[in-house]
């Protein structure tokens, strides 16, 4: 008896503390992001901005980015809806997704901001903090299917990262810095401009059929340079113009070389 009284008490104190009042952890919710106005140029739009919490998921329907150094905890999805805006590049931000991102048609999707490396300028850096870095980490996949705009900078996504047609004439696409550890497939984008640069792919890279669009360009080119594959980097039906190399600076694959991306002395 005197040993079931010390248990019950225990648990007791362990549930209520010792001031005697439980301490209860609300459950995280599903949020939606609304408002704000897209103009076509982020210095001129209206963001509504998502604070720091812990969600159930988060679905952007408006124009939304996350306040400077938000701690961001998404149980499930990031779903960016059509002709929704997630700007979560423009300012440092903890950002884990126990899930996946999506972006569907129309979609401008943001992900990740880090300084320029030295001697380079394949950073993307924060707009509100330079020398600020983002810490995002998706356990799922990153999947656009028509978006208008995908940035991905410097960011961990531990499944496969999947961008299928889309893409518009007046922003450039970025993949950059990231670490994605299934495979990278992007297929029948044609955006402003596109660079596959610096990332670390445990799968296979699979670029087909992009065409950068840029008018300011005279010379339009494409930039898959520096990325570490772990199977196969197939380039097919990439252009107008494609570098895949620049001195001392080439891919890493662990498998085959197929297309365009082979480099021959």
């Amino acid at each position: 008896m005197r040993f079931r009284f010390l248990f019950g008490a225990a648990v007791v104190v362990a549930l209520f503390g010792a001031t005697g009042t439980a301490t209860a952890v609300p459950p995280p919710i599903a949020y939606t992001c609304t408002g704000g106005n897209w103009t076509g140029d982020p210095a001129t739009s209206t963001f509504t901005s998502i604070p720091s919490g812990n969600y159930a998921s988060i679905t952007v329907t408006g124009v939304c980015n996350v306040v400077p150094d938000a701690v961001i905890n998404v149980v499930g999805n990031i779903n960016v809806a059509s002709r929704g805006v997630l700007d979560a590049q423009s300012a440092p931000s903890t950002i884990t997704v126990g899930n996946n991102v999506t972006a569907a048609w129309g979609a401008i999707l943001g992900l990740g901001c880090l300084p320029n490396p030295p001697g380079h300028t394949t950073g993307h850096p924060c707009v509100v903090d330079p020398d600020g870095s983002s810490n995002i980490t998706v356990k799922g996949n990153v999947t656009a299917t028509h978006a208008d705009t995908v940035l991905l900078d410097g960011i961990t996504v531990n499944k496969n990262v999947t961008m299928q047609w889309g893409g518009e004439p007046y922003i450039p696409w970025a993949i950059k810095d990231n670490t994605i550890g299934g495979n990278l497939v992007v297929s029948g984008v044609r955006p402003n401009w596109i660079g596959v640069l610096f990332n670390k792919i445990g799968g296979s890279a699979i670029l087909t059929h992009i065409t950068i669009t840029d008018p300011g360009d005279p010379d339009p080119t494409i930039f898959v340079v520096s990325n570490i594959v772990g199977r196969n980097l197939v380039c097919l039906a990439l252009g107008p113009d494609l570098v895949a190399g620049f001195p001392g600076e080439f891919n890493v694959v662990g498998g085959l070389t197929i297309g365009q991306c082979v480099v021959r002395a």
